[in-house]
């Protein structure tokens, strides 16, 4: 059988999934839409070429025109918005409309609950709505439940993760390889954990937060600190069975104190202030001063770092289960690791469900992706996944 595949978004992250899709997702078509006509084109000539065939196509869509979306997706199986996150409540709409499948890199965790709150009328019309498939959220939120699947009783998971650039420069040591307001959205706020069983808001670089680990080489010491979004709507699934539930984001030793003071100096404030009589939003002018020295142009190679712990107990004894995840930029595709993480993470979510291999409704994704599946089709991608169990009691005596 083939699917029919729809990508909303020619950047980055948009054309790595429908590359997967072309490849990986027993496509007959994918039909890429970007609000820049010839950004959409590009996006479809690139998989093209990948592929070497024709089944990528691009067009022009303004997907706040419901219309016009509902048109794009008239026959579409299975789609991926790789757009703003602000965008996806109204999308989702839509793709009930359509009775498309629909998956989304997300990013903000109460426009995902929003749509968690369209599963009746998703159900009824027999499709998925499967909100924050990115990085993280998305690969990490499998790789958790993965992990925590390892152990019979698991009563804690911790997360770190981040994207990083594999040769770090001064003065920055850090690169963009995404739009820079999903990077400030990530700063912002809280993230949402569960400590002592209990759903717990921590602000973001909390000191009490901060950590140095050690990992293998090229890495070295890497720093950890609380974001927000990173645990989506894992905290309200698992309140009452575990724990403990965090995320920390790993960068370079410097990278939080810098961020930290931007945002202490008041540059992440959305309201307007008057510079020489002119209204202007802090967080604009963050972006449009930093943006550019951040934003990575043609190839770069970057990395992914994952590691996921998770303690409780297994056959009747204390134990923990380690994950490690690494990643590199892939010279054969062109894709940086950020791509190939969140893009083909996407991508992975939506061939799931054209296939009928997820939860019909609008389900959090901790729910309705199987996470043993998942990783089936991760290390078929030749992802590097080491997992570890070990008991952390004495034996027990004959």
């Amino acid at each position: 059988m083939s699917f029919d595949y729809g990508v909303l978004g020619g950047g980055r992250q948009g054309t790595a999934a429908a590359f997967d899709m072309a490849r990986r997702g027993d496509a007959a078509s994918v039909s890429i839409a970007d609000l820049d006509p010839e950004a959409a084109q590009r996006s479809a000539r690139r998989v093209n070429e990948l592929t070497s065939s024709d089944i990528a196509r691009g067009v022009g869509l303004d997907v706040t025109d419901s219309a016009a979306l509902a048109e794009f997706l008239k026959g579409i199986d299975s789609f991926l918005s790789a757009v703003p996150y602000y965008l996806n409540l109204p999308i989702a709409g839509v793709a009930i409309e359509a009775r498309a499948n629909m998956c989304d890199l997300g990013g903000n965790t109460a426009i995902a609950r929003q749509q968690l709150e369209l599963d009746e009328r998703a159900r009824d019309v027999g499709i998925s709505i499967i909100p924050d498939c990115g990085q993280v959220p998305g690969m990490g939120t499998s790789l958790m439940t993965y992990t925590m699947g390892l152990l019979d009783e698991p009563r804690e998971v911790i997360m770190w993760d981040g994207g990083i650039p594999a040769r770090p420069e001064l003065p920055w040591n850090y690169a963009l390889t995404f739009n820079i307001a999903g990077l400030t959205n990530e700063y912002d706020g809280n993230g949402v954990f569960l400590r002592g069983g209990e759903i717990t808001e921590v602000p973001c670089f909390d000191p009490e937060g901060y950590e140095l680990l050690q990992f293998p080489p090229p890495f070295g010491e890497l720093e950890a600190f609380v974001t927000a979004g990173g645990t989506s709507t894992m905290p309200w699934t698992f309140a009452g069975k575990l724990q403990t539930l965090e995320n920390r984001t790993i960068r370079y030793p410097g990278h939080a104190a810098q961020w930290r003071a931007f945002r202490d100096a008041g540059l992440f404030e959305q309201e307007p202030v008057e510079v020489h009589g002119a209204k202007v939003r802090p967080r604009d002018v963050l972006h449009a001063v930093l943006g550019p020295r951040l934003e990575v142009h043609g190839e770069f190679e970057d990395a992914v770092v994952v590691r996921v712990v998770a303690r409780g107990h297994h056959q009747g004894r204390s134990a923990a289960a380690q994950l490690d995840l690494v990643d590199f930029f892939d010279p054969d595709t062109g894709f940086t690791s950020m791509q190939r993480t969140t893009g083909w993470d996407g991508a992975i979510v939506a061939e799931m469900m054209a296939r009928g291999e997820t939860t019909r409704g609008a389900v959090p994704r901790e729910l309705s992706v199987n996470p043993k599946r998942y990783v089936e089709e991760l290390r078929s991608r030749g992802f590097s996944i080491d997992e570890d169990l070990r008991f952390t009691d004495e034996a027990p005596s004959d």
